[in-house]
């Protein structure tokens, strides 16, 4: 299994975490967390080739005693990065993590891989951490993005690509019907002025926006875009969800093209569906239009806006609206995560910094795109 987050590149130098003691630290760690009489012991470390860009993801066998015979239980662990990273968030919040995957597992169908043991303090391994049972499934790659070809979901057929699509988006529409009323999610609410969750949302992404400028340089277009959402403000927002927050098909697990584990849930809040609705649409976009670049022609009935919007409303039962808000709401919410990334690869010496900062931005003609109306003509 691999726990993926939207931001995933191949991981820069300065991840230079020692494994091999990190194996140590989890089996001492564990000594702790189980009966004397289980005996635990950790297998060698594997470190998934896309290891994700925001936390440090380790997979590894758990060998336990349990009724006087050794079982084998496979694991994997998410981990806050180092001190000495550079990180791609200022926090990293894995009670909340490791929260709502149990209250998802607890209120939902929603497949989530069991959470087992988390563990807030850094003295045991150097950060925070938890620990989850493996889920055995295929992620659509992200390096090279499954929309270039040669691998098993841009090799399926068009019914299984549908299925895969289908059944994602009917997980999500799973997902938002948690009762807010009787489930508590004020643990994901953002505290920011604003009168409706979305400008909550929203000033929280502006203040991420900040941090980030903060650490190098501010980037007129990602200003210019949050300008466009406040003159194009939606009318109405319905009653807040529960937000998966990175939900992406490069983020399940899947068996037999149907979802077997969703995961990575560091972004989770509460907010407007439409808010995870535009982040799948687009960060599908975001692939293919980088496949289109190079002139091939990757997977255009794959994700389609409005097959999803329908899908989704038909599982949900709830009308979707301002999917194209949404979708720059998301692109918008990429492009400075793709900045941070850009800084973290400078820092490393991986890279310098352009003469635009704008072009720190991968997509930045996409956005600029959304921003004139031109971009909706290609969907």
């Amino acid at each position: 299994m691999t726990d993926e987050a939207a931001t995933d590149t191949p991981a820069p130098r300065q991840w230079t975490r020692d494994y091999e003691a990190l194996r140590g630290q989890l089996d001492a760690w564990l000594q702790g967390q189980l009966p004397a009489d289980a005996e635990p012991r950790v297998s060698a470390l594997v470190v998934p080739e896309s290891n994700g860009m925001s936390s440090d993801t380790v997979l590894f066998d758990l060998s336990v005693v349990e009724d006087g015979e050794r079982v084998v239980r496979p694991c994997v662990a998410r981990l806050a990065p180092e001190d000495t990273a550079t990180p791609v968030f200022p926090s990293y919040d894995f009670p909340k993590q490791f929260q709502v995957i149990r209250l998802v597992a607890e209120r939902t169908a929603v497949p989530v891989p069991p959470a087992l043991w988390l563990e807030p303090d850094s003295a045991a391994v150097g950060s925070p951490f938890f620990v989850m049972a493996r889920i055995e499934g295929q992620v659509p790659p992200d390096v090279m993005p499954y929309t270039f070809g040669d691998n098993w979901l841009a090799d399926a057929s068009p019914d299984d690509q549908r299925k895969l699509q289908d059944s994602t988006v009917r997980a999500l529409a799973a997902l938002h019907e948690v009762d807010t009323a009787n489930a508590d999610l004020t643990f994901l609410e953002f505290p920011h002025e604003g009168d409706t969750a979305l400008r909550r949302h929203v000033n929280e992404i502006w203040g991420y926006y900040e941090w980030v400028a903060g650490q190098g340089v501010r980037q007129p277009l990602i200003e210019r875009c949050f300008a466009w959402m406040d003159e194009n403000w939606p009318d109405d927002t319905d009653t807040p969800v529960l937000l998966w927050g990175d939900a992406r098909i490069g983020n399940v697990l899947y068996r037999d093209f149907e979802p077997v584990g969703v995961l990575d849930w560091e972004m989770a809040a509460t907010g407007p569906r439409e808010i995870d609705l535009g982040w799948m649409m687009f960060l599908h976009r975001f692939f293919q239009d980088l496949t289109e670049q190079m002139a091939m022609p990757g997977l255009p009935d794959f994700m389609r806006r409005d097959d999803v919007v329908a899908t989704y409303e038909q599982a949900s039962g709830v009308q979707v609206r301002d999917p194209h808000f949404y979708m720059l709401y998301a692109a918008l919410r990429h492009g400075i995560i793709m900045s941070r990334i850009q800084q973290r690869q400078i820092a490393a010496g991986e890279g310098t910094m352009p003469d635009d900062p704008d072009d720190m931005i991968m997509h930045r003609a996409t956005l600029e795109q959304m921003i004139d109306g031109t971009y909706w003509t290609k969907l």
